[in-house]
């Protein structure tokens, strides 16, 4: 029911703690969090009077037939999950796991839709999946009507005809949420504000669903128990954490265009490794501010001077202690293109930490050395 990032490798992420995998299936782990073993708890208690009516006698089996009914909703859940990760892998986004919970599920997808098309059948196929089942098992419930299958396949049309619709309602972080932001995107060409537009109408859900105990008992007359409270305070959580969510990272993805590596990355002088750190620093104080890096005798750039190093190196012994001494080499991902900007550069930098980046052009040569200070200062001052 809803999305989240994940790496290209599902082996590679760890379990959160108290889950554990159960398989794998379109091409990805399938999780369960201890948190379902609640609400399957809560289900079973929930239908075992329902499944002594439906077949009498069955005393301390009966709740044993409601943790089945809620294996059978949860494995529907799974096919809503499921319609996610394909249609997210037939569109080119790698698709790390599914994770049944307390409220529902989640299907972690790598990347961010590039086009509104994208987001929306990513987003719409889970509710129409749900809504599919509902109805398949409601037209199922026509021949199996009595007895413990008529209870089961009864359920599993109305909450999966639940499912469905609830999902479609347009708020973040809902699937319908998803399809409204798509919609908005195709509409302004703005996904930033589709974003912001979708995760307002998440944030008036979530009060919604926190006042319907006491909606529901002033409008229906029905009154709201402890356990009614307990759920929407756990829904509106859920729904206000996740809209809130989705319009920081609106507010965040709407400043990294202005982040170009180009214009960050401040000049640098090369100079040989052998030379004397005094000598490297008198060059650099006459080329101005300047970034010093080192190059070995056909010209190659090897490492950048760090200033820490050269810091505590003592100013007497600067004049006898060759540069490349106090540069840190140059490593797999500290070289990157002049041209990165905006969420590849944000990207690049996660991917391999580091307190420096050689910028080359297309033709290799060094042109800036970039500080992760200077991005992160940049990114404050918007600029």
């Amino acid at each position: 029911m809803a999305t989240d990032a994940g790496t290209d490798d599902p082996a590679s992420d760890p379990l959160p703690a108290g889950s554990f995998r159960i398989g794998r299936v379109a091409g990805c782990d399938v999780i369960v969090s201890r948190t379902w073993f609640v609400i399957a708890a809560v289900i079973a208690y929930l239908v075992a009077p329902q499944a002594e009516l439906a077949s009498p006698g069955l005393g301390g089996w009966s709740y044993l037939a409601g943790f089945g009914f809620a294996v059978f909703l949860y494995a529907s859940v799974l096919l809503h999950e499921i319609s996610h990760a394909v249609a997210a892998r037939r569109f080119g986004f790698p698709v790390t796991s599914i994770t049944l919970h307390f409220l529902g599920g989640m299907t972690a997808i790598r990347g961010e839709s590039r086009r509104p098309r994208e987001e929306f059948w990513i987003a719409v196929v889970g509710p129409l999946t749900s809504l599919a089942v509902g109805f398949a098992a409601l037209w199922l419930s026509r021949s199996v009507d009595t007895g413990l299958a008529g209870l089961a396949v009864g359920g599993l049309a109305y909450a999966n005809l639940f499912i469905g619709v609830l999902n479609l309602i347009p708020g973040l972080p809902l699937d319908g949420g998803r399809v409204l932001r798509a919609m908005i995107w195709g509409t302004t060409s703005d996904p930033h504000l589709a974003t912001l537009i979708a995760g307002w109408l998440g944030r008036l859900l979530a009060i919604a669903a926190l006042a319907w105990p006491y909606l529901q008992s002033r409008w229906l007359g029905v009154s709201a128990t402890l356990g009614d409270y307990v759920m929407a305070v756990f829904v509106a959580g859920f729904l206000w954490m996740g809209a809130s969510a989705a319009m920081s990272s609106a507010r965040l993805r709407r400043r990294l265009p202005q982040l170009v590596g180009s214009r960050i990355a401040r000049p640098l002088i090369a100079v040989p490794g052998d030379l004397s750190v005094a000598e490297a620093l008198r060059r650099a104080e006459e080329a101005g501010s300047v970034r010093i890096v080192t190059e070995d005798a056909h010209g190659s750039i090897r490492g950048i001077v760090s200033a820490a190093a050269v810091d505590a190196t003592p100013v007497e012994r600067r004049p006898w202690v060759p540069v490349a001494s106090v540069a840190r080499a140059l490593e797999a991902g500290t070289v990157l293109p002049s041209t990165i900007a905006g969420e590849e550069l944000i990207v690049a930098m996660n991917r391999r930490p580091a307190d420096e980046y050689l910028l080359v052009d297309d033709d290799e040569r060094a042109v800036g050395v970039l500080s992760t200070a200077d991005v992160d200062n940049a990114f404050r001052e918007g600029r």
